[in-house]
Formats: C-alpha cells, structure tokens, sequence
C-alpha cells in the first residue's frame, strides 16, 4: 500500500476550493477533461514536457499505467488511472470538514508570525493544572505559550540546553539544605545565572477514590497491607516530593506497596485511581476535582518558573511577567482548586538565594601578613 504525505502552500489568497493539492490528480483530472497532453498542459500552465515527464514519472513510482497513449485518439485515462482520481475525491469530499478545519488551524498558527505583537515562549514544565490554564487566557492576548510537560528535572535540565526559554518546577516553602530537592536542584539552578518567578501556591495530597473508602488520612496508610499506590516517574517535582515526605516520616520506599509504578502526569494518576487500578497517588487537587475524586491535603508548595537571566527583559517574558499580576489572572488562579496566587507573589521576579537557600558562600579570609 502507497503512503500519503501532505504539503501546503503560503499565498495571498485562498484557491477557489478545499482541495488538498496533489499535482499528480490535477494532471489527471485535465487529461480527463481535454483529452490530451498539450491541452492539459495549457490548462495547468505547464510545459508539455513537463506534464508528460511527470505521468510518466509517477507510472514508474506507482508501477501501473495512468494514461492509454494510442496515437491519433485523444489521451484517456486508463481503469487504474480513473479509480485512483475518483478514490482522491471521495477522500476530498469526506474529509472537506476536517480539511478546512486543519486549513483554519494552519493559517492562525500562522497569522502569528505575521503579527508583530504577539509572542511565542516556549516552556518546559512540571505537570500543572494552573499552566494550562495561563496557556488557554493568553492565547487570544498575543501570548502564545509552546508548553510541554515533563519532570522538573528534565525542564530544568532543557533550560539550561537552550531547548526552551523558561522551565516549571515546584518545591515545598524554602526546602532545607539537607533536603531532598536541595540534593535534586541545586547542581541545576545557578544564582547570578537564572532568575526565579512567582507562579502558584499549590495544594498537594494524597488522591483517593470518591467519598475516601479506605479512609485514609496521611501517608502512614501507605504501609497498610493490600494498599495500592500509584507513584510519578523518577525525575519529576512529586516523586522528589514523596521522597522528601517519606524521609519526614520515617518511612522508606519500601514501605509503599506501587513505589516502583509510574505515571507521566497527575491527570494519569487520578485516571489510574478513578478505574480502580490503584488507591492513592501523590498529586494535586485540581487532578482528583477534575476525576470526582477524594483527595487528603498533605502540604501546600510553591510551583516556580525560572529563565535565564539574559532573558528576563525579552518581550515574551515581559508579556508573560504583565499576564501574572494581572486581576484575570488571580481570578483564573483562585477558581482552581487548591490554587492560591498572592502567597506564590505571581509574576514577581524572586531572589534565588532566599527562595531556595541551598547554596551558602564563604568570603575568602584575609591575610594578616
């Protein structure tokens, strides 16, 4: 079976129909229509030459003959040749909705480009409800934000790259030196290199099944025989946080019957939780909201966004920094469970060294001689 690739074209103006345009049906389609090479050419615009070499070209791509060339009647297509041009449209004519949908959607990508005041920035980021939230409310301001979720590692990680212009990650309230997110990020994040901005106040706990069955109330249930976690992969800002939670209370991985499992995002862990394929996950209460879900607050944690200095006074950051303090934003913000923005200090530049006081800096001694 052949395959199928589609192109486009960027013009002043719209064809006069919604065809996807394949050179290979209009030759066909001409050749039907004026009974010849020449003519069809004419129609087309093109050498004959050009016309002739190109069907003769795709009989040998396609290894069936399209046109019956008998010298002195008028060019036909051959059975094969006019199955293949009615099967291209009856495929046109079934698909025209989702084509001119797909056209519309090229085209306002596009349109973008074209404006001088929109921007583009492009985030990687822990999974976060309030993330795609901002993306959706400043799409039709002219900030169009390219997110994709990750582990706050990796983000981190693609930052520091140059495969984005700014990352998402999130940490309990001024984490400790010896903690388990210091140990994660601090080797990543460079004071006097990135700069630190306020985003969200975030409620994490413990998602359960509707009405909390089990009746679980912390992460010691974890330990109950027959229990059944589900856990985030390794890298990402929540399994940093189990492990940060786990070492608070004495517990260790072990403990926790589904350690080992892995879903991408919150949303797959209220998923795998609303099926019954497990009994608790560490995530975020708009995840279990959105599910119909129980959920148990464990602790409530800063989610951070963080760019390289250089790029702090660009015009995508500067209209994103404008977007988060502004009043439709906290109105977005406050209508999420488990959200809150004033604590976060939302669109604020943040100083590293006192958000997150890992890094301590010796003044070198003085010599008395």
């Amino acid at each position: 079976m052949h395959k199928v690739e589609l192109s486009y074209l960027l013009s002043a103006e719209r064809g006069k129909d919604a065809l996807i345009r394949n050179p290979l049906m209009d030759m066909l389609h001409a050749v039907r229509e004026h009974g010849s090479i020449s003519k069809a050419s004419r129609e087309l615009d093109l050498s004959y030459r050009h016309v002739w070499g190109s069907l003769k070209e795709w009989e040998k791509t396609l290894g069936r003959e399209l046109i019956i060339w008998d010298k002195g009647q008028r060019a036909r297509l051959t059975e094969f040749g006019e199955k293949l041009l009615w099967a291209e449209r009856q495929a046109q004519a079934r698909l025209a909705p989702q084509i001119e949908a797909l056209r519309g959607d090229i085209e306002r990508a596009f349109s973008t480009a074209f404006d001088d005041n929109a921007h583009v920035l492009t985030m990687y980021a822990s999974h976060d409800a309030a993330l795609s939230a901002l993306r959706e409310q400043t799409s039709p301001r002219g900030l169009h934000l390219d997110i994709r979720f990750m582990g706050s590692v990796d983000a981190i990680a693609a930052l520091n790259a140059g495969r984005c212009m700014m990352a998402g990650f999130h940490t309990l309230e001024q984490p400790g030196m010896a903690s388990v997110a210091a140990q994660t990020y601090r080797n990543l994040l460079k004071p006097g290199l990135h700069k630190l901005i306020g985003f969200a106040h975030r409620s994490q706990g413990l998602i359960v099944a509707k009405n909390n069955p089990l009746r679980i109330t912390g992460l010691a249930d974890l330990k109950r025989a027959g229990l059944r976690y589900v856990n985030r992969a390794e890298g990402t800002g929540t399994r940093v946080l189990l492990d940060e939670l786990l070492g608070q209370a004495g517990m260790k991985a072990s403990d926790v019957h589904g350690y080992q499992s892995q879903e991408p995002s919150h949303t797959a862990v209220a998923q795998t939780i609303a099926s019954n394929a497990a009994d608790a996950g560490l995530g975020i209460e708009a995840a279990a909201h959105e599910k119909g879900l129980g959920f148990v607050p464990l602790v409530q944690e800063r989610y951070h966004l963080v760019c390289l200095k250089s790029e702090l006074t660009t015009p995508a950051v500067q209209a994103l920094l404008t977007e988060l303090q502004s009043p439709n934003w906290q109105t977005t913000l406050h209508k999420l469970p488990g959200y809150s923005g004033e604590l976060a200090q939302s669109g604020q530049v943040l100083s590293l060294l006192a958000m997150l006081p890992w890094w301590s800096y010796r003044k070198p001694k003085t010599s008395t001689k």
